[in-house]
């Protein structure tokens, strides 16, 4: 089996609240996490909530990298797709983890585009 691309998502349980709420940190951690693994960031949309929480996204290249957070519940839902393998997503996963100080993230890899090759083909 072949896959067109790898899809995480990322349960940032226990993270830094203060870090959630700040817009400008969120936006800088989803840019780290995208330079740190050697991401192409095409675009980008944010929003900072009233009373709290942000949502972004990154749009990349190799596809794309969002987040939405509840700092009320120390908690951000996130997901970092990307086709191809020219980067290890598990790599920006980490970066994200470390920089929302989450003390209990939880990863779940989906394979996107399980394709079966034909007789004969190379992967």
């Amino acid at each position: 089996m072949n896959v067109l691309g790898l899809h995480l998502l990322l349960e940032l349980k226990e993270s830094n609240p203060q870090l959630l709420d700040d817009l400008d940190h969120v936006r800088s951690v989803l840019y780290g996490a995208a330079k740190g693994v050697g991401a192409h960031v095409i675009g980008e949309s944010f929003h900072q909530f009233s009373p709290q929480g942000v949502t972004g996204i990154l749009s990349i290249a190799e596809s794309h990298i969002s987040i939405h957070t509840w700092p009320e519940y120390g908690y951000a839902a996130a997901d970092i797709f990307t086709c191809g393998s020219s980067f290890e997503p598990r790599d920006a996963a980490q970066i994200m983890i470390e920089l929302f100080e989450s003390r209990s993230p939880e990863i779940t890899e989906v394979r996107r585009g399980l394709l079966s090759l034909p007789v004969g083909a190379q992967a």
